[in-house]
């Protein structure tokens, strides 16, 4: 009884936090440990192809810049404002420039955009540079944060982007910022199980999953009320559908040849072991986004 309470007291607490927009400290370390994902499975992409441009070390670089640099803004408030924020930018800017070079070798393969469908598919994964800035974009929201030691603010009205981030008050913002993530990854899920011809049900799930994780973060756009529970439990099913489809991955590349006695080239070569993660990630942005408030209650 005294564990299911303290469980409660901390959620309701973590909640009121993050409706104040006191989380700045939590959403700095998300950023760190993100990133480094993120980076690992950009270098293992890019080593497959083989950095033929010496652009394509610039994330990987990047990626464990802003992973040191979210970690260090967890500890520290001042870094938070300024390192994170502007190393965020940096790195969304270079998600930008990859999603360019990315287009630029889908048209650059034989056929070009005459052959959209087969060139998006064999070519370079034409949305990883923009999910690749999925941690950025956290790491320059949690530069607007407040620490989770601030005193709450109440309902005081705001005004400007920045002090609707400030104090929690940006739910249509983050809601908007999730469908489109939503439409980057569920693209990315299809064309990859495309390419592997969705040998198992479970390679649909993300698919189907994806418009109707869509449809919730448009509803929740316009409606508060949507905002409330039709988003939340979208978001849910996304996050624990990624979780799921990470197992699936991890359990393909130790089913290749060799197994974890070969891993490195199993990783390397078997399915994108972080890829459904990016997924998951989405559904998070959609859970936060329901726990925020709304930026007209100001």
């Amino acid at each position: 009884m005294r564990t299911a309470v303290a469980i409660a007291a901390a959620s309701g607490n973590a909640l009121a936090h993050i409706r104040d927009g006191r989380f700045q400290r939590s959403m700095a370390f998300i950023t760190g440990g993100s990133s480094f994902v993120s980076g690992l499975e950009v270098a293992y992409e890019h080593y497959k192809g083989s950095y033929s441009n010496p652009i394509m070390y610039t994330p990987v670089t990047l990626s464990f810049v802003l992973a040191g640099a979210g970690f260090w803004g967890a500890w520290s408030e001042r870094a938070a404002r300024t390192v994170l924020r502007t190393v965020s930018l940096v790195t969304l800017a270079d998600g930008l420039i990859g999603f360019g070079f990315h287009v630029r070798g889908i048209h650059r393969k034989p056929g070009g955009w005459r052959l959209p469908i087969t060139n998006i598919i064999m070519g370079p994964p034409i949305f990883a540079p923009l999910l690749f800035g999925t941690a950025a974009y956290l790491g320059f929201m949690a530069s607007y944060l407040r620490c989770e030691e601030d005193a709450p603010i109440g309902q005081q009205p705001v005004r400007g982007w920045r002090e609707e981030l400030r104090t929690g008050q940006f739910q249509k913002h983050l809601a908007f910022i999730s469908m489109i993530w939503a439409v980057f990854s569920g693209f990315e899920a299809w064309y990859s199980h495309y390419k592997s011809k969705f040998r198992i049900w479970a390679q649909w799930t993300p698919v189907l999953l994806a418009p109707v994780q869509i449809a919730a973060c448009a509803a929740a756009i316009s409606d508060k009320r949507a905002a409330s529970t039709f988003l939340p439990i979208s978001s849910g099913v996304a996050v624990i559908d990624g979780a799921i489809g990470f197992g699936y991955h991890a359990r393909g590349i130790l089913r290749r040849p060799g197994g974890r006695k070969t891993w490195l080239y199993n990783i390397l070569y078997g399915p994108p072991i972080f890829a459904p993660l990016l997924f998951a990630a989405c559904g998070a942005l959609g859970l936060l986004a329901s726990a925020l408030r709304r930026e007209i209650d100001g």
